[in-house]
């Protein structure tokens, strides 16, 4: 990809085409002109004439390659398409063979400022999916309605949002209810409601009231604003096929320079009526056909695409080499709560040793509530508002619940291994209890238990189902009771499931599937699941909404949390690795053909740029094709 013409398209992105490419199309009128009198009106121009204009129109076109040409050839770079294709039309020159010589010139500079146009048009389509912020928002300010930049806005402030706008800032919901547009976050375009204490996210849509909104971020930390660095980022990831053709460019240049030197050199000892001139233009159209644009721009091109598709579909790749390592998963495991299941949990049972249900729910809530656990958040959203004990000395113990002292009692609340750890004694019988389960104990006394339960995700037995179908093993890994771990496995179908499990349990078991030789996916949306979604050979983050931890850690970011996303990821890794090999296969084969039509003197220079412009053009053709795919 010629890296003046990239240049020279961010500097004047602005101005109109035909403007920013004057000199080149100046350069096309006079090239058809010449060519017009030539073979049209049969009309020979005096040499010195021919030379003049031929020469201006080449210059025009041309110029910005020679002096690309002559910046590497400074630094001992002389293998490059730049040096390449200056040695190749002034060769034609040198042989006066000053209308291809131009002509080479001048299409191969269209070629580039068409491969550089479609370039910039995908990476622009990638940045405006997701750079939707708003650049003016209403805070109050004083019991007054002002309007900001919302740069400006602490965190702390209430901004106000009219229905029809855009959220500007992460915040909490003041107002008792409203409903969102989410497509720009999530892909989804049902609408979201939202109630009074509840996150939105910058990007949202208010979709039917005036909806006030408590900043709880500021503008460049909020959600959206992250997301959109990651899409940015992605496109300086190159994929191992990116990669594997930058350095296979770097030394296909240099064999291609010594073949068409022994295109010259050869045949004087061979051919006995050896012709130099006849000799010297086949090795020039060798050069020009075996210019390796088509595959240097076509290719990253191609991964820009896929990252586009996917960002329109809720789907945030973080590199191209993702779009490659997605494909070749034979593994998908994931976690329970929030991945598969909706982790929106209702409180189903309160249990009192003392028979005071109420006060159990009052000591529960106490240590819950600064918890955000979906479990905790059950307990406190069934038992709201202020109770009377208030927690202190909170310890949260990994894997295992709270501790804290409400009430000047020590009060944990957890799953039985919190009780074992503590040599908290209670009726064993409660293991054998389904639903999850939330043990509280006052004072190394057993209080009672409360059970919450969740539900299957609408569209996760059918996603696990089609993951099966396609031949890829399915293992779901949570730290819920096995009871319902086995409860909700058998539900879905899945081929494995392993319950009541630690952070570094999940990692010792995604280890050993590694260690196995599979090529382990694995979806998680908790704060617990960084360390395995890093260990992993693709870690998905389900809901860019979640956990900051995750998503960090994360390849592959979903931005809703629904588990038909991992198999849309899969396909659109498929769609990209496809339409790229196309493009290599494509690009390779005709090259190959021309190369042998040139050097047996079938192919001219006109078949040579206009094969290698055509190969360019195709390749981005097709690899534009990505961008309108369905998933």
């Amino acid at each position: 990809m010629c890296e003046y013409n990239h240049e020279h398209s961010h500097t004047e992105k602005e101005i109109p085409w035909w403007v920013s490419q004057r000199k080149l199309l100046i350069g096309l009128i006079l090239l058809i002109t010449l060519l017009i009198l030539k073979y049209a009106f049969k009309i020979t121009l005096p040499f010195y004439a021919a030379l003049v204009l031929n020469g201006t129109a080449y210059l025009l076109a041309g110029i910005p390659v020679l002096q690309m040409a002559f910046r590497k050839a400074k630094h001992g770079d002389f293998f490059n398409e730049f040096f390449l294709m200056s040695i190749a039309t002034l060769g034609a020159f040198a042989i006066q063979e000053f209308e291809e010589g131009v002509a080479v010139m001048v299409f191969y500079q269209i070629g580039e400022w068409f491969q550089d146009s479609a370039v910039d048009n995908a990476k622009k389509s990638i940045k405006s999916l997701l750079d939707i912020r708003p650049d003016r928002v209403t805070v109050l300010r004083e019991g007054k309605q002002m309007t900001v930049n919302p740069k400006t806005v602490e965190i702390g402030e209430i901004i106000v949002v009219k229905a029809g706008e855009k959220v500007a800032l992460d915040g909490k919901l003041m107002s008792e209810r409203a409903a969102f547009n989410t497509a720009a976050l999530t892909g989804e375009s049902r609408p979201d409601t939202k109630y009074k204490g509840e996150t939105v996210f910058a990007g949202m849509i208010n979709l039917e009231t005036v909806s006030e909104i408590s900043v709880n971020s500021s503008f460049q930390d909020s959600k959206l604003s992250k997301i959109l660095e990651m899409v940015q980022d992605a496109t300086a990831r190159k994929s191992k096929t990116q990669l594997f053709i930058s350095k296979f460019a770097k030394i296909y240049v240099p064999i291609i320079f010594a073949l068409a030197l022994l295109v010259l050199i050869v045949p004087f000892f061979i051919v006995s009526d050896y012709i130099f001139r006849e000799w010297f233009y086949r090795s020039l159209v060798f050069l020009v056909i075996s210019c390796p644009c088509a595959l240097v721009v076509s290719i990253p091109l191609g991964y820009f695409g896929g990252i586009g598709l996917a960002s329109r579909n809720g789907i945030l790749f973080k590199g191209g080499n993702f779009l490659d390592a997605v494909t070749t998963v034979d593994t998908i495991v994931m976690d329970k709560t929030g991945t598969l299941t909706e982790g929106v949990f209702e409180v189903k049972e309160i249990h009192a040793v003392n028979g005071n249900s109420t006060e159990l729910l009052d000591y529960a809530q106490a240590i819950e509530s600064n918890s955000t656990h979906p479990i905790a958040k059950a307990i406190t959203h069934y038992h709201s508002g202020d109770g009377p004990f208030f927690a202190e000395g909170i310890e949260e113990i990994a894997g295992h619940g709270l501790k804290a002292t409400i009430n000047n009692k020590v009060v944990l609340a957890g799953n039985s291994k919190l009780l074992d750890k503590f040599a908290v004694d209670y009726p064993k019988e409660i293991r054998e209890i389904v639903y999850s389960i939330v043990l509280i104990a006052i004072d190394n006394q057993f209080a009672g238990y409360i059970t919450v339960a969740d539900r299957n995700k609408s569209d996760a037995k059918e996603v696990i189902a089609a993951m099966r179908a396609q031949g890829l093993y399915t293992v779901m890994l949570s730290g819920d009771k096995k009871a319902v771990v086995d409860e909700v496995a058998k539900e879905l179908g899945l081929d494995k499931a392993y319950g009541e499990l630690l952070p570094e349990d999940k990692v010792s078991h995604v280890q050993t599937l590694i260690d196995e030789g599979r090529k382990v996916a694995f979806a998680g949306d908790g704060v617990n699941d960084a360390p395995v979604v890093a260990l992993a050979q693709v870690g998905i983050a389900m809901g860019g909404l979640g956990a900051d931890a995750t998503i960090e850690t994360a390849d592959i970011v979903i931005q809703n949390d629904e588990p038909h996303k991992i198999l849309s990821a899969i396909k659109i890794g498929k769609i990209t690795r496809n339409i790229v090999w196309q493009n290599v296969i494509l690009a390779m084969g005709i090259k190959i053909i021309v190369l042998i039509l040139g050097a047996g003197g079938v192919a001219t220079l006109w078949e040579a740029v206009i094969a290698d412009v055509g190969i360019a053009l195709l390749a981005i053709l097709n690899a534009i094709r990505i961008q309108n795919k369905m998933v």
